[in-house]
């Protein structure tokens, strides 16, 4: 039982010779390279499916908050325009169908910010990076 480096046996030296992985016969070598193929195509679909999924994770994450806040802005926005409306004129909306006119004026604010949101939308893949123009 040495600390030093193990010397070879003749044992050891005939299970060289005859071991099948060392061999070339055209069976192993194609039993190797399919293993590589298999391996490279796993690695390649890892790479090409999970890097962008992390990508895309936070990218649908930071849209989700920014979601959140714009409805719930245009929301109390909405709201505090239809109050606004009710509260310092409410003679002018006193009629049959007048008093709806505050709510469509709350209802066209919405469409007014939805439609700017949907217009900020950006239009490129996922995975694009914009290039600078010089």
């Amino acid at each position: 039982m040495g600390f030093g480096p193990r010397r070879a046996t003749t044992g050891d030296v005939a299970e060289q010779r005859h071991d099948p992985s060392q061999t070339s016969s055209p069976d192993s070598r194609g039993v190797g390279a399919l293993a590589d193929t298999v391996q490279f195509v796993k690695d390649y679909a890892r790479q090409e499916t999970l890097g962008p999924l992390k990508g895309a994770g936070r990218w649908i994450g930071l849209g989700l908050v920014g979601a959140l806040s714009i409805g719930l802005g245009t929301a109390l926005l909405a709201l505090g325009l239809l109050r606004l409306i009710q509260t310092e004129w409410p003679s002018t909306f006193a009629g049959r169908w007048m008093h709806l006119l505050p709510y469509a004026a709350s209802l066209m604010v919405c469409i007014v910010v939805a439609g700017l949101a949907f217009a900020r939308i950006n239009k490129q893949p996922l995975g694009k990076v914009e290039k600078e123009q010089h």
